[in-house]
């Protein structure tokens, strides 16, 4: 893949417990397969608990009706990515465990109807207005993208995008129009399975690039038995998404 990169770290403790790691890619970019958009996928399995973790840069663009190709950006993710040729990330044969799987990185969803009430709410900082006109909220509450998946509720200001090595926005600060973008919250986490619980959902400050990372933890209950000698059944997952 180009410009896509996931790393899954574990303790040395436990790499001995992991199986059945494996690894998919999916081109989404130019012709559909080039792989400057799509998505790296980690399938692994830890005990009889089965992780998958999908980050993925979706299609750009911040006209209405954009929106429609990440839609099927996901929908071709999720029907291509592939473990073991006849396990799919879409519908897993039911004798295998359920998978708990953590979907981030770019999903490049904007703000819907951008206008003149939008630069007043940023002005105020009212996230919780703003979220309102958010795509990926909008899309997946109307059925038409990640239906059955969740996301933690967002309280940080939105990711994207800042003028180069500081804290402004391009919206009227940048020199050329092309440069120029409205605010919005590209980047994100979502998850889904069973035992899996958030514990946070925040983002970073980090001014490598025009985006600010976004970071989460979960603790996940495993499928079965104890994880360690303290009896303890949760294994905590820290999923970070750092935009290049």
């Amino acid at each position: 893949m180009v410009g896509i990169f996931l790393c899954v770290w574990v303790r040395s403790s436990i790499m001995h417990r992991i199986t059945a790691l494996e690894v998919s890619c999916v081109g989404r970019g130019i012709m559909g397969c080039m792989g400057n958009k799509g998505s790296i996928s980690i399938s692994m399995t830890l005990e009889r608990t089965t992780f998958c973790f999908i980050c993925t840069h979706l299609a750009s663009g911040e006209k209405d009706g954009d929106e429609v190709r990440r839609n099927s950006d996901v929908a071709e993710i999720v029907k291509r990515t592939r473990f073991q040729q006849s396990r799919r990330l879409a519908a897993p044969p039911p004798h295998l465990p359920e998978t708990k799987i953590i979907w981030l990185g770019d999903l490049n969803y904007r703000l819907a109807s951008a206008n003149s009430d939008t630069h007043q709410l940023l002005q105020k900082n009212d996230w919780e207005s703003l979220l309102q006109k958010d795509q990926l909220l909008i899309e997946q509450r109307a059925g038409r993208v990640f239906a059955g998946w969740e996301e933690g509720r967002i309280y940080f200001p939105p990711t994207y995008k800042y003028l180069a090595n500081s804290d402004i926005y391009a919206v009227d600060q940048a020199k050329s129009r092309e440069k120029r973008r409205i605010p919005a919250w590209c980047d994100r986490i979502l998850w889904r399975g069973k035992g899996m619980k958030q514990m946070s959902y925040v983002r970073g400050e980090s001014r490598f690039s025009d985006h600010r990372p976004v970071y989460s933890l979960f603790s996940v209950l495993m499928n079965d038995g104890l994880f360690d000698r303290g009896g303890v059944k949760a294994a905590a997952v820290d999923s970070r998404k750092r935009e290049g």
